[in-house]
């Protein structure tokens, strides 16, 4: 059986009505139409299995390919624990519109509700327009009868707290933190294999049939964290050739590294796969004695398990996020 190599993935598009043109504009993808909202990098979430796009494993599925190279390609303790499903959900989100106020399920409600893993995720910003802002967790610890006053009331935003955003900035997710992207905003998300949302607030907004989308008022009320009051906002300081972490938590690390030189990440002592995140300039990478790939802002790229070495040589200079399983 031939060797595995970096993969890239045919993107899985997302028309949600609050969607945009950016993800074509400013990421370079050719994006079926207007609105798209989402484009899904890499997927394990059944209905929405990625497709390799390159290499003699063009056209298999993220499942056909776990199935047959197990461990080398996930790590064998990620296959122990999810078997074929791939356990990250890699996305880009073009927020035109402001998104609904949601809470995501932890993995033990989750289970009992849906039989289905839950939803820890991050943000890092890459484009927001000037006052563009999210929405994460309290601005004061709350009462579930707060809570609901203001739901009721169509006054829940003064209960939350709201960041504005910029380039860079970084917002970690935990099941139970209440949330919501804000207009203007173009991110990556890195979350776990997960579909589940509880909608709880969505602006008053309808779709084009004049009808307001699905809310899930009662599935939320015992899953939202009402005392969560952060902190929000992850603190770092980028350094030259080197990563830095932004986020470590059971179920992802991730590092932002910023190059203009050769940069050589070694995987020896690591048993998971590798996820590269392009978020400016190009890169290649190399591995092995193999043609390198190539890597641009906007492009995702897995790294299997089974490559234990790789560098990295930016064009000039660039920046991209490495997330894999601790």
């Amino acid at each position: 059986m031939p060797g595995l190599y970096p993969l890239k993935f045919k993107p899985i598009f997302k028309p949600y009505i609050w969607g945009g043109s950016r993800l074509q504009t400013s990421l370079g993808k050719k994006i079926p139409g207007y609105p798209t909202a989402e484009s899904w990098e890499i997927s394990g979430v059944k209905g929405n299995i990625s497709v390799v796009s390159e290499g003699f494993l063009k056209g298999n599925t993220l499942q056909e390919l776990v199935e047959v190279y197990m461990g080398d390609l996930v790590g064998d303790k990620i296959y122990e624990r999810f078997g074929i499903e791939f356990p990250l959900l890699i996305k880009f989100i073009d927020a035109n519109q402001d998104l609904s106020i949601q809470v995501h399920p932890d993995d033990e409600t989750a289970r009992i509700r849906h039989k289905a893993f839950g939803k820890t995720e991050m943000w890092y910003v890459l484009e927001a327009d000037e006052g563009s802002g999210l929405y994460s967790g309290f601005r004061k610890k709350v009462s579930r009868d707060e809570y609901l006053h203001h739901l009721e009331n169509g006054t829940l935003s003064e209960i939350l707290n709201r960041e504005e955003v910029h380039p860079g900035d970084v917002f970690f997710i935990p099941a139970g933190r209440i949330h919501g992207i804000g207009k203007g905003i173009l991110l990556t998300e890195i979350q776990q294999t997960s579909d589940i949302t509880y909608r709880v607030y969505d602006w008053g907004r309808v779709d084009k049939e004049g009808k307001p989308r699905p809310l899930h008022t009662d599935l939320a009320l015992d899953v939202i964290q009402y005392e969560d009051t952060g902190p929000f906002k992850t603190v770092y300081k980028p350094q030259p050739n080197r990563p830095v972490k932004l986020i470590q938590c059971p179920y992802f690390t991730t590092q932002r590294l910023d190059a203009d030189q050769s940069v050589t990440r070694d995987y020896f002592a690591l048993d998971s796969f590798v996820i590269y995140i392009c978020i400016s300039g190009a890169f290649s990478v190399h591995y092995g004695a193999e043609k390198p790939v190539a890597l641009t802002r906007g492009e995702t790229l897995l790294i299997p398990a089974e490559i234990k070495q790789v560098t990295l040589e930016p064009e000039s200079r660039g920046t991209l996020l490495e997330v894999f399983v601790p």
